[in-house]
């Protein structure tokens, strides 16, 4: 028989971790889906635009038996009252331990998953918002097309964007930040809209949305 390949991992139970500020942490429960003892390792990671260490968590490291499950807590950490939604990143990782072993005629392959979620901390007072991509403003000049976010949210969005009546750009990232402004090159100069595919606040796929491209 050839041999076969699982994946199993440490599964968090959310797909994306919300730190609110008014509550100034989050949890997230990780479950370990091998059918082996595995070491739980939290990575935070920050993305280019923001280097401010703003959360942390703990433990960073635990030994997780099989099928059993690890709290793990997000603390926010700000000197300052957050001002708009910041965005970081966190890495799940499951190291297994002891060595892959094989059986009669069944080799059985073990493989480390990464589970990397984004993680949103969102200021005190500040609403909640389900669909921050229809604040964002599109314009197409010269063959550039830009978008602006001057919402304190952060959108998240397919990287590929469609103009109508024809064309598409491409977006050099899945996010726009709050206060930024992205321009790239597009293949039309006479397109009147944008249709882009937003994702929620939990990462699903939202429905696509048309928005007016400004001159």
């Amino acid at each position: 028989m050839a041999a076969q390949a699982q994946a199993d991992g440490m599964v968090p139970d959310t797909s994306v971790v919300i730190v609110n500020e008014a509550d100034g942490e989050a949890s997230v429960t990780v479950t370990n889906t091998d059918a082996n003892l595995a070491l739980l390792h939290i990575t935070l990671q920050d993305i280019p635009e923001d280097t401010e260490q703003l959360v942390f968590v703990t433990p960073p490291l635990a030994r997780v038996e099989a099928s059993k499950s690890q709290l793990i807590r997000f603390i926010l950490q700000s000197e300052k009252p957050l001002v708009t939604q910041r965005l970081k990143r966190v890495i799940f990782e499951g190291i297994p331990q002891g060595k892959a072993h094989a059986e009669t005629g069944n080799a059985r392959v073990g493989v480390t998953v990464r589970q990397n979620l984004p993680v949103i901390l969102h200021p005190k007072g500040l609403k909640p918002n389900r669909t921050p991509w229809t604040d964002l403003q599109w314009s197409l000049n010269n063959g550039q097309l830009t978008v602006s976010n001057d919402t304190p949210y952060v959108v998240r969005l397919a990287q590929e964007v469609q103009l109508l009546p024809s064309g598409n750009a491409m977006l050099p990232k899945a996010y726009v930040l709050p206060g930024e402004k992205l321009s790239v090159a597009a293949s039309s100069q006479t397109a009147k809209q944008v249709r882009i595919q937003p994702a929620t606040v939990y990462g699903f796929s939202a429905p696509p949305f048309e928005a007016p491209l400004k001159p």
